[in-house]
C-alpha cells in the first residue's frame, strides 16, 4: 500500500474514510480465503528523499520514514480490527511495545491461521525503498503475486501520466522490459527481486480501477508484470 493513498484526498496525514474503504477491500479478499501480507509506506507523512533534498543525511531521513510506516501500519491494524479481521503487525524496527519483531516463520504461522500480517518499518535498512520491502517479503513469504496499490496511477507508463497525457499505459510488460525502459513506477532494486524470482507483480489504483477481489478473480486491473509479456 502506497502511503500517500491513506491521506485520502487530503495533502497529509490520514483520512479515516480512506483507512475505513481499505480495511473492506482487505476484509473481502481475506473472506474469499486470500492468505494477505501487507507492506505499508509512509509517504503520507514523510518522505526520506525530499528531506535529503534539503541536506539531511540519507540514512536519518530514511529511518524516519521507516517511523511513519509504523504509523500507518498501526491505524491500518485498528481500522482493519474495526471491521472484524484479526490483525498482527510486525515492524523491521524493534518497537516491542507496539508491534512484533518482523520474524518470517511467525508471519508465515500468523498467515496459515488466516490472520492478515502488516509489515512495518520497511526493509529496516537505509537506502531502501518500501516497494523494495514489499518485494522481499513477498518472496519470504512465498507468495503467489505481489500487488502494488497506488496512490493516482493506474498502471504502468511509459512515462508520468500527471505531466504527460498522451502517455501509453502498459495493459501487461516484463520486468526486463520495465527495468530497461527506466519505468518509474516502482523501484528497479525491487522489480529485479521479482524478476530474479519470477514473481508477477499487478500496479494498480485502489481507488480508480477497480478492487482487490477484481484482482483476485483474474480481472484486467491496472498493470500486470511478469517475466514473460507482450506490451
Amino acid at each position: 500500500m502506497s502511503g500517500e493513498s491513506f491521506k485520502g484526498s487530503g495533502e497529509f496525514g490520514l483520512d479515516s474514510d480512506t483507512l475505513e474503504y481499505v480495511s473492506h477491500q482487505i476484509k473481502t479478499i481475506a473472506d474469499m480465503g486470500a492468505e494477505i501480507g501487507v507492506v505499508v509506506g509512509g509517504g503520507n507523512f514523510w518522505r526520506g528523499a525530499d528531506y535529503e533534498q534539503t541536506g539531511m543525511d540519507r540514512s536519518t531521513a530514511d529511518y524516519a520514514g521507516m517511523l511513519a510506516t509504523i504509523m500507518n501500519a498501526l491505524a491500518l491494524q485498528d481500522a482493519l480490527e474495526r471491521a472484524g479481521v484479526t490483525v498482527r503487525t510486525q515492524s523491521a524496527i524493534s518497537m516491542s511495545s507496539v508491534a512484533e519483531p518482523y520474524i518470517r516463520r511467525r508471519a508465515v504461522r500468523h498467515i496459515e491461521k488466516g490472520r492478515v500480517v502488516i509489515f512495518a518499518g520497511g526493509t529496516g535498512n537505509p537506502y531502501m525503498t518500501t516497494d523494495t520491502a514489499a518485494a522481499l517479503r513477498a518472496l519470504e513469504i512465498g507468495a503467489d503475486a505481489l500487488i502494488m496499490a497506488k496512490n493516482g496511477i493506474d498502471g504502468v507508463y511509459d512515462s508520468d501520466p500527471l505531466k504527460n497525457p498522451s502517455a501509453k499505459k502498459y495493459e501487461t510488460i516484463s520486468h526486463h522490459e520495465a527495468i530497461s525502459k527506466r519505468l518509474q513506477a516502482l523501484d528497479s532494486t525491487a522489480l529485479s527481486l521479482c524478476m530474479d524470482n519470477s514473481l508477477p507483480i499487478v500496479v494498480f489504483d485502489i481507488f480508480k480501477t477497480g478492487n482487490l477481489a477484481s484482482i483476485l478473480s483474474g480481472d484486467n486491473v491496472g498493470t500486470l508484470i511478469t517475466v514473460e509479456a507482450n506490451s
